[in-house]
């Protein structure tokens, strides 16, 4: 399996539960869409692409909280491609955020489908995040992540621990993200990010990832 996981599901999440509350002043509903590319894409400490990866996605949220979206990135093997709903808000300064996402794929060689439940919860510039999810060609392979993150402006960080199989031991990957952003021009971000990923088997090394990305946004309705 080439694929352990992804990361932009995470940063979906958290950024919408961060957006949204549940006082009686709502963010406003509507639909935006996103393009954007990377130089290597890397998630939750696992290579994804030896290469760049494009990507675009369409994404509704509601006054209430409630979300639902579509991401495609380009895999190198055809397509990944990500739907994920939920609801997220903000109460006495806690965000918490409850979602759902399946990963599929064009190319099922490449790898197989993904079902998660997503939850996060965050107080000032501090999130945790946890998913719980199966895959496997039979769908009964559990696999957990857990990530802490912190945000200061254009600053981010986050340690997490991906187990990809919940019954197999010594086989989760620790990884290190660290990453800067800043916008560009109106609407188009470039960001760079520092990626160390650190197996607990004793078959793979170490790696580490320097990445380099685009992305814009633009209102759709």
């Amino acid at each position: 399996m080439k694929k352990t996981f992804q990361l932009k599901s995470l940063v979906a999440s958290l950024a919408i539960a961060s957006s949204v509350t549940l006082a009686p002043v709502a963010v406003q509903a509507g639909v935006t869409a996103n393009v954007g590319m990377v130089s290597n894409y890397v998630f939750r400490g696992v290579e994804q692409t030896e290469s760049s990866s494009a990507s675009a996605g369409v994404d509704y949220e509601a006054d209430s909280g409630l979300y639902i979206g579509t991401w495609v990135a380009d895999v190198e093997n055809g397509l990944e491609y990500d739907v994920y709903a939920g609801w997220s808000g903000n109460f006495s300064g806690i965000t918490l955020g409850l979602g759902g996402t399946y990963y599929g794929y064009t190319d099922t060689a490449f790898d197989q489908p993904y079902q998660e439940v997503n939850l996060s919860a965050g107080f000032s510039s501090f999130s945790i995040a946890y998913d719980k999810g199966t895959t496997g060609s039979d769908g009964k392979t559990d696999y957990t992540n857990m990530a802490l993150s912190y945000e200061k402006d254009a600053f981010s960080a986050t340690y997490g621990v991906y187990d990809p199989n919940s019954d197999t031991k010594k086989d989760a990957v620790n990884y290190l993200d660290l990453g800067f952003s800043t916008e560009l021009s109106a609407g188009l971000d470039g960001s760079v990010n520092y990626v160390y990923s650190m197996p607990e088997d004793s078959v793979n090394d170490p790696s580490a990832y320097l990445i380099l990305g685009f992305s814009k946004s633009f209102d759709v309705m």
